[in-house]
């Protein structure tokens, strides 16, 4: 991404009973110094302080609000608050008397509004300001200025209306009404009823039928028998396929490519689905800075529905450059370059690389070092297939090895279906490594191969759906001449509860297993099992599960299982907790024996942001090893899994 300004990258560790434990986030920080006063925060989000006001108000008046909601429910009290502008802006002054008149008003409008989707058609909202109603003031009202002008609002709910007669007409007549929550007795809340229509429109256009419109919506609240009469008419409109697919924004991107990469063909069946995942297909590449898809209005000659893919190319090159901090690993300087559109048909290029550990060693063999190249070619071979190709190396130091490592990797992944993905390949790689069995060297070759499906509905915060992979890599090891393999499989699960999800349980569970080898000695250490961390048990230090040999050694397994459970609680809009257990074991068998099982739990923290939760979880260990670490301090973005 463009890197103008750059911002700088910190990162803070944290050391407790020889537990080393990470706690860093690449975060845009901007301090705003107003009137001796300090905001803070992440990514354009204030978080805490008072933010330098972007716009003087002229003319301020300040005013101190009553929201009386007596005769409603909590529920609906709630709502209504929620709807208040003059609750939710209080604190802010408006500009003149009359712009306190019209934001009376608008909050009234509001909160009818409110009422109505609540199904509350008899109800009444009235509006006082310094006393009086807001509709017998003059067009120009003064107001004392002695003080904060009171402002009082008051709501009468009325009784809750339910749905009476219920008539679908034209292209709808015939479809069952309760299958869109219009059954006759159910709450009439005014988004029910708009909803519907909607729907019964999404319905028939996902048959196939581009043209499909609401042309009828009558709604008659009877306040005698507090019943609502609804009739909706809909006309469908002819089955139609995608016509002539256009592209319009292109400049250094081939259009062509455009087109083959969305996916959408002349004679395809119209979808409205399939173009919401076009776009998104396109988005994701990274290369324009926006995607739209265009409907014609009207079918053309052939009977078929023209499109028209309007894109708006970014910035193609990009480069990055960052620090951090640690008090176990010093200072860390990265960098980064890279290129989007390569060849002109969105190739990605990157070049990364990284130094850890300065101005704490002794000489250059103390340093970690990184760096790497990746090559992206999207639509390899076939519209639904991406090549990638990296070569990386590194230097690692961990508490249970030591390694310098080389690898390269060629991978084709084929998205099957718009939730399945398998992919295949083959690697190479060098490593010297310093472990519980002394120094020895590997060459590794493998055929990685994985299959994923994601039914998740959001990435970084799901609250439904599935997210599982399993994965094989049969493997040789050249230098020893071994033959050996790894399987892996994970599966994590998410479950709503209530309306708005205001509690969402999680659950991973996964497991791996390496065959083959006759000696753990045989394997690479980077190959082995290891377990703890932010990423597996939290509470134990980075890879601290391991079985361990007499000289109290870490040497990695060849068998794992492990288990998350999580409770994501919303107490507001934006802040979440969530108690969290963990469990992990890791053994020398060729499979899972439970032998060892260990178990961290603790409390997380979240902080809900446009592009995903804020995380902080603290953790502690249930079974602690002897000597092992007290407690874990996990942050970053978006939910643990």
């Amino acid at each position: 991404m463009p890197c103008k300004p750059i911002a700088p990258k910190i990162s803070t560790a944290f050391r407790r009973s020889g537990t080393a434990l990470g706690l860093g986030l690449a975060l845009a920080l901007s301090p705003a110094l107003a009137h001796q006063a300090f905001a803070f925060k992440i990514f354009g989000i204030t978080l805490f302080g008072e933010d330098e006001a972007t716009n003087e108000v002229i003319d301020p008046v300040r005013y101190d609000v009553t929201l009386d909601t007596d005769g409603a429910d909590k529920d609906l009290a709630d709502a209504l608050e929620r709807s208040s502008l003059l609750v939710q802006g209080e604190e802010a002054p408006v500009s003149g008397d009359l712009g306190l008149v019209i934001k009376a008003r608008d909050d009234r409008d509001r909160l009818i509004a409110t009422l109505y989707e609540n199904a509350r058609y008899a109800g009444v909202v009235r509006v006082l300001v310094d006393g009086r109603d807001i509709d017998n003031l003059p067009p120009n009202p003064t107001f004392p200025r002695s003080g904060q002008i009171p402002v009082t609002v008051r709501v009468d709910p009325g009784p809750a209306f339910t749905l009476g007669k219920v008539t679908l007409e034209g292209d709808a007549a015939g479809i069952d009404p309760g299958a869109y929550d219009l059954a006759p007795g159910n709450p009439a809340g005014s988004l029910v009823i708009l909803k519907a229509g909607g729907r019964i429109v999404d319905d028939l256009k996902a048959e196939g039928r581009p043209l499909a419109e609401l042309t009828r919506r009558d709604v008659v609240a009877d306040h005698e028998t507090n019943t609502v009469d609804v009739v909706l008419a809909v006309d469908a409109g002819p089955v139609a396929p995608i016509g002539e697919v256009t592209v319009k924004g292109a400049r250094k991107v081939d259009a062509e490519f455009i087109r083959r990469y969305s996916r959408l063909r002349e004679g395809q069946p119209y979808s409205p689905e399939q173009l919401k995942k076009a776009a998104e297909r396109l988005r994701a590449l990274g290369v324009f800075s926006s995607v739209t898809i265009n409907e014609a209005d009207t079918l053309s000659a052939d009977g078929d529905l023209p499109l028209g893919i309007v894109v708006a190319e970014g910035k193609q090159r990009y480069f990055g450059i960052g620090a951090s901090v640690s008090s176990i690993d010093g200072l860390g300087l990265e960098g980064y370059w890279g290129h989007r559109n390569l060849f002109g048909r969105a190739e990605s290029l990157r070049l990364e690389g990284k130094v850890g550990g300065l101005g704490d060693f002794s000489s250059v063999q103390d340093l970690d070092y990184s760096a790497g190249v990746t090559f992206i070619k999207p639509g390899a071979f076939f519209p639904s297939a991406t090549l990638e190709a990296s070569i990386k190396g590194a230097t690692l130091t961990t508490e249970s090895y030591d390694a310098a490592s080389v690898i390269g990797k060629v991978a084709l992944a084929y998205e099957i279906t718009d939730y399945d993905k398998v992919s295949g390949g083959v690697s190479l790689s060098y490593d010297d490594i310093d472990d519980a069995f002394g120094n020895n060297n590997y060459l590794t070759f493998g055929l990685p191969i994985t299959y994923a499906r994601d039914t998740r509905d959001n990435k970084l915060n799901p609250t439904e759906g599935l997210n599982a992979t399993l994965s094989a890599i049969p493997s040789y090891e050249i230098l020893g001449e071994t033959f050996f393999s790894s399987f892996e499989g994970s599966v994590s699960g998410y479950y709503g509860i209530g309306a708005e999800d205001r509690i969402v349980l999680a659950a991973r569970v996964s497991a791996g297993v390496l065959v083959g080898a006759g000696d753990l000695e045989a394997l690479p250490a980077t190959r082995r099992f290891f377990a703890g961390g932010g990423g597996s048990v939290r509470g134990y230090a980075y890879q601290e599960i391991s079985p361990y040999n007499a000289a109290g050694d870490a040497t990695g397994g060849r068998a794992y299982a492990l288990g998350s459970f999580e409770a994501r609680i919303a107490v507001t809009d934006k802040i979440g907790i969530v108690p969290f257990l963990d469990i992990g074991s890791v053994t020398a068998a060729n499979y899972p024996d439970f032998s060892d099982m260990r178990m961290g739990a603790g409390l997380g923290l979240r902080y809900q942001t446009p592009f995903g939760p804020l995380r902080l979880d603290v953790a502690m260990p249930l079974d602690r090893y002897e000597g092992g670490s007290t407690y874990g301090i996990y942050a970053g973005i978006g939910q643990s899994f």
